[in-house]
């Protein structure tokens, strides 16, 4: 079993806005990352250029949806699993970008995880 410490003082404000930065850079890489797939496959399995791959990527990586009509079934099964690929990427990166935030909410609450000591 895990000693909980209790005693622990909060973060600096100045180490706080560090580590919201370095989580804000992970949240910004897993985005590009994820974008970068989108653009790659409405590039390659729907045909389109890469200016408009980057725009249909973003709109479904966003939740705004495609922007050109896919012809082929590659594309449009792609185009499916990107979509479902990328709800789950977006509610990822908004709980990485914010779990400094919980985490120091919770920790000036003293917020208990229920086991007796």
């Amino acid at each position: 079993m895990k000693k909980v410490i209790r005693n622990r003082n909060v973060l600096s404000v100045k180490d706080f806005v560090k580590r919201m930065l370095l989580y804000g850079l992970y949240a910004l890489l897993l985005l590009v990352f994820s974008l970068g797939i989108g653009v790659l496959g409405y590039h390659y399995l729907a045909n389109l250029g890469w200016i408009d791959s980057l725009l249909n990527a973003s709109m479904i990586l966003t939740g705004m949806g495609p922007v050109d009509r896919l012809e082929t079934d590659t594309a449009k099964i792609f185009a499916s699993i990107y979509s479902i690929f990328s709800g789950v990427i977006f509610l990822t990166t908004v709980a990485v970008f914010l779990s400094p935030l919980v985490h120091r909410l919770l920790h000036l609450l003293h917020v208990e995880n229920g086991e007796e000591s």
